[in-house]
């Protein structure tokens, strides 16, 4: 019997079609179908997790994850079964734990001494943590603070003080005032120093819960480059201009950024000076295989020099959507199709 490929969904959130499937996911199901390769869908339910696991042990050659953890009620039960899955020797498309490793902010972090990000570049696991350099960091300019979770910008705030420092200040008071705006929307608020970071714990307490922060770059305004890649092939990019409005950084479709499909050549320089940093990129982030779908946005910067550089300031992997160029799910299946195989070869 021939093995087929899982597409792992979950029923509803706002991700789905009317026929309650995410609108790029037949797509590449029937694209599958269409070179001999069977494939289908199977929604998980935490409720049915053991027959689940059961039937795609038996019949899978590999998964594919296209759930948006937003929409698990949970996430822990749903990594858990993959990893059994791998550790059955189904193909992880991708591995659990390359999903947590890209997808997590604090991935920036794991990367500060590599060219792609900033130096002072920090994660705060607890609220201690986060109230006692915080004020620190913020006496070097600008930062954005990003919660580990939510998406569309939710919860990514740009912080800028207000209020002159003293000569001889080695950190913001508490009492300075700020001026904050939300990635969501562009939206302002501003709050004292305070007030703020204890209206950020939020982001810090949960599963999972920390906060990132980095320099503000302000050549986001010329827009954020995202590299769509197929494990280590850039398939498109997305040029991702904000609004053109005074406090706008946004690069979401929701906060009215714009949107250009570019080639991958036409971004030599950013896709060669990636591509030749992905072993480390993979050593330091767990060394699992590369995610099948996911994507690396990045940000004008200049250097020393005057020169430009770019600088990453996201990755996403965990349900990465092209709804907007449905014609990609071919390249999709081209690749599952290669990595089958080149896995089968490696094992004969």
């Amino acid at each position: 019997m021939e093995k087929k490929v899982i597409f792992f969904e979950v029923q509803g959130g706002s991700d789905k079609g009317p026929d309650g499937y995410r609108k790029d996911t037949m797509p590449m199901v029937q694209a599958l179908q269409q070179r001999g390769q069977d494939a289908e869908v199977i929604f998980f339910d935490v409720a049915k997790q053991q027959e689940i696991l059961d039937y795609v042990k038996v019949n899978a050659i590999a998964y594919v994850s296209r759930i948006n953890p937003g929409n698990l009620k949970d996430e822990s039960a749903y990594f858990s079964m993959l990893r059994q899955l791998c550790e059955e020797g189904i193909i992880g498309m991708p591995h659990p734990d390359a999903m947590i490793g890209y997808g997590a902010k604090d991935a920036l972090v794991k990367l500060t001494d590599t060219s792609l990000v900033p130096s002072d570049t920090y994660a705060y696991y607890t609220i201690e943590e986060f109230k006692n350099t915080f004020p620190k960091s913020l006496m070097h300019g600008i930062r954005v603070l990003k919660q580990n979770r939510g998406s569309t910008g939710e919860g990514i705030w740009r912080v800028q003080l207000m209020d002159e420092l003293a000569q001889d200040a080695t950190e913001v008071p508490l009492t300075a005032k700020i001026k904050c705006t939300e990635a969501k929307d562009n939206h302002v608020e501003y709050f004292e120093l305070a007030t703020f970071m204890d209206f950020c714990e939020q982001y810090i307490v949960g599963d999972n819960g920390m906060l990132v922060d980095m320099q503000f770059l302000p050549r986001i305004k010329e827009g954020e480059i995202r590299l769509f890649m197929l494990h280590d092939k850039p398939i498109n990019v997305v040029h991702k201009k904000p609004a053109d409005s005074e406090d706008a950084f946004s690069a979401t479709l929701f906060s009215g950024a714009n949107y250009r499909y570019d080639k991958p050549e036409d971004w030599k320089d950013l896709v060669n000076t990636f591509l030749s940093q992905l072993p480390d990129v993979m050593q330091r982030l767990g060394g699992y295989d590369l995610p099948l779908i996911w994507t690396a946005d990045f940000i004008l910067d200049t250097d020393e020099l005057g020169n430009d550089r770019y600088v990453l300031g996201e990755m996403n992997c965990s349900c990465v959507g092209f709804t907007s160029e449905l014609e990609l799910a071919h390249n999709v299946a081209d690749e599952i199709i290669t990595k089958i195989n080149e896995i089968i070869l490696k094992a004969i």
